[in-house]
């Protein structure tokens, strides 16, 4: 089984991860950030990850360290459950209608981290949540996870649809990306990814 177990523990956070990326989309998500706990949810459910995260975070500072550094741990765990990648479709893309958000995604897990955002979110805050926190999330996981992640808002105006319309189609751009070709081969004419 694809899975990964991840512990961090700073002065800033204390966060347990655990994921299947072969699993049904179940999900426990504690990390002390509401909005964010509804963003995981959905990225497991419609990705079909199992996931599981308790997060401990300094969040009378802000929501900041504790949303970069689940994003940071989420890379790990992706990136320890891909292993040597053998045998993954290794590019996925997914168009996304969130009522009048579209939002498109592409993924390439190439071993080179770049993050290609483009949302335009209209409001500084979804609830109490900074919707700056979105970028430094997927940019912490492209870091960890060395992979090329294409975001890309194509309409919308209404912020909490925007940023759920992404988590979801990022989701399902990594269910295409992750899936089995069939091969047990490593999908570049490098020999490596």
């Amino acid at each position: 089984m694809r899975t990964a177990q991840i512990t961090r523990r700073t002065a800033e956070t204390d966060i347990m991860l655990t994921l299947n990326l072969d699993g049904t989309g179940k999900s426990t998500i504690k990390t002390g950030v509401g909005f964010l706990d509804h963003m995981l949810t959905l990225f497991a459910a419609h990705g079909k990850f199992d996931l599981e995260i308790t997060c401990k975070g300094d969040t009378w500072v802000d929501d900041h360290h504790s949303a970069e550094d689940i994003g940071i741990c989420l890379g790990q765990a992706f990136q320890t459950a891909l292993g040597e990648k053998r045998g993954i479709t290794r590019y996925g893309s997914f168009l996304l209608p969130m009522d009048e958000a579209l939002i498109q995604t592409a993924v390439d897990i190439s071993g080179r981290s770049y993050l290609g955002y483009g949302l335009e979110i209209p409001t500084g805050k979804i609830g109490t949540f900074d919707t700056e926190l979105v970028e430094e999330f997927w940019l912490a996981f492209v870091r960890q996870c060395p992979m090329s992640l294409h975001i890309r808002q194509l309409a919308g105006k209404n912020a909490h649809h925007i940023v759920e319309g992404c988590f979801k189609s990022v989701a399902r751009s990594l269910r295409i990306a992750v899936a089995s070709d069939g091969t047990d081969e490593i999908p570049s004419t490098k020999g490596v990814l």
